[in-house]
């Protein structure tokens, strides 16, 4: 089913359409939930959780792309989840290991107001425009759905320190973008 016939569901509220969001992008939401959770059962839970935000978002929302909505909702309720879970205790996982990376380019404390947020949310969309396909990728993978770096690897058929050494020039590369754009990183 094509992703503008399931919205039109959401619209019309046929429950039928979130079974036809889970036939389509439930091993795909999932798939970015348990990069975030480690934990099958609790991306499953994270992914219902997401078909009934999508419910209550729509309408009146209309996304433009079902597929990146959903991605972007997963992501949002895993990260709750990963913190609930991780408030009390640091552990060493991969989740620790690419905030801290991200640490020193996008600094520690929140943007002082909605609209420095979202001038930093364009830059940094700016800023991955303009890296190749590549790296983008592999910052994207890393950053986004915090895959391991030896998955990433896997992937792109480099080496694990080549990918090592792509994240670390592409922060280089975000913070220096960043500090001439007037932010302090």
């Amino acid at each position: 089913m094509q992703d503008t016939q399931i919205i039109n569901l959401y619209f019309d509220r046929n429950e039928s359409a979130i079974e036809e969001t889970h036939k389509k992008y439930g091993a795909y939401c999932h798939s970015i939930a348990l990069h975030i959770l480690q934990s099958h059962e609790d991306s499953q839970e994270c992914v219902n959780d997401t078909w009934l935000k999508a419910w209550n978002a729509m309408p009146p929302q209309r996304p433009k792309l079902l597929r990146q909505f959903l991605a972007k909702i997963t992501r949002h309720l895993s990260f709750d989840q990963y913190r609930a879970d991780h408030a009390q205790k640091r552990g060493g996982g991969e989740m620790e290991l690419a905030l801290e990376e991200l640490q020193n380019c996008v600094g520690g404390g929140d943007p002082a107001t909605q609209a420095e947020f979202e001038e930093l949310k364009r830059q940094i969309h700016s800023f991955l425009l303009a890296l190749s396909v590549r790296d983008r990728g592999i910052f994207l993978r890393r950053y986004f759905y915090v895959e391991e770096m030896a998955a990433i690897a896997h992937r792109y058929g480099i080496k694990e320190s080549n990918v090592r050494l792509i994240l670390s020039r592409t922060r280089q590369k975000l913070r220096s973008h960043l500090e001439k754009e007037g932010f302090a990183v």
